[in-house]
């Protein structure tokens, strides 16, 4: 330690003698040694400094970057689903112009009901649906089960449910029953009249009679039948997709809206009058009349009173037979027209 001292003073007093002696070749001398040292020194801080501040900069650029990302990625996954609910609806509007839009609703799976379960979903409720009343839901124009609201959340049963129950009719016959959840894409029709054939390869379609869904359509074909005691037992194959559950339709009210609101009590039905038509006999196209008041007496074409034979049969008369002629459109008139006092005629 002693010692660096006492190089360090040395070579100050050789530094303080040489720049008092004001010699130029010395001075320059030690300014071409001192400025690149100095040079050296400015730029080795001056690179610590940039780095330092690269450093800084760059962290905080990744802080913001990292954030944004966040932000994309969220709007990312959003924008994907959209997109993919947008398929989903688009793919099944053409078929919501075979039903009436009014009493159909549009409704998305949420998600299962139980992990382990395939069966039961959890669906986004429409307006106006009503508590415990049983739904119809259609897939691609095929039944896919029922839906119910129980404590504000609606509930759907698959065809595979044993909850989902619905009336049917079979085949060509279109025998009566009551279809029910089994297992994958299998339901069972019970309550089958026995004297109803059924056969396997025979169409199931819905009856419309429960108010759930709308009549005619496409549950499944027959697999397989059996005879009870009382009833016949039908196995189906159904058309639904249970595994892909993404959107239905939704049929809020089943009932038939052409004959909505109809009441026969108040039916007026308009009375047309007709000109006398030709006939058998006289071979004429317009009975003849004196003048116009005859002929308002002429209300209706069915006469009072009609034979099965008639003796007086009009022949055609000649132009020069005036007298007979006469004769022959009193008789007319008489079997055509009325009695004066009755303006409508007996139809019975």
């Amino acid at each position: 330690m002693k010692t660096r001292l006492v190089i360090i003073v040395i070579l100050l007093l050789i530094l303080t003698v040489l720049l008092t002696r004001n010699d130029e070749r010395i001075t320059n001398t030690l300014i071409n040694i001192i400025n690149p040292l100095k040079q050296h020194y400015k730029n080795f801080t001056q690179d610590i400094e940039d780095k330092s501040q690269s450093y800084i900069f760059q962290k905080e650029s990744i802080e913001k970057l990292a954030r944004e990302n966040r932000i994309l990625r969220q709007h990312l996954l959003e924008q994907t689903h959209y997109i993919k609910q947008v398929k989903d609806i688009y793919s099944v509007l053409p078929s919501l112009e075979r039903y009436p839009v009014q009493n159909i609703s549009i409704t998305d799976t949420i998600s299962y009901v139980k992990l382990n379960s395939f069966s039961q979903i959890l669906l986004t409720m429409p307006k106006n649906l009503r508590q415990n009343k049983l739904y119809g839901l259609i897939q691609k124009n095929v039944v896919a089960g029922i839906a119910q609201v129980k404590n504000n959340q609606l509930f759907g049963y698959l065809t595979s449910d044993k909850m989902c129950r619905f009336s049917v009719f079979i085949g060509p016959n279109k025998a009566p029953g009551i279809a029910e959840g089994l297992q994958q894409n299998e339901m069972q029709i019970k309550f089958i009249p026995k004297w109803y054939e059924i056969k396997v390869g025979d169409t199931v379609v819905t009856s419309g009679l429960d108010a759930i869904f709308f009549e005619n359509i496409p549950v499944g074909i027959v697999t397989k039948t059996e005879l009870h005691s009382s009833y016949k037992v039908a196995y189906i194959k159904t058309y639904s997709d249970i595994f892909h559950p993404k959107t239905f339709f939704l049929i809020n009210d089943a009932k038939a809206t052409l004959t909505e609101n109809y009441d026969g009590n108040d039916t007026h039905l308009k009375q047309n009058y007709y000109t006398v038509p030709k006939t058998i006999e006289n071979n004429a196209s317009k009975p003849y009349f004196e003048n116009e008041k005859e002929k308002k007496t002429v209300v209706s074409s069915i006469p009072k009173r009609i034979d099965q034979t008639q003796d007086d049969i009009v022949e055609p008369e000649t132009p020069t037979e005036e007298k007979e002629i006469e004769k022959k459109i009193k008789k007319q008139k008489e079997r055509y027209i009325p009695e004066q006092n009755n303006d409508q005629l007996d139809l019975f």
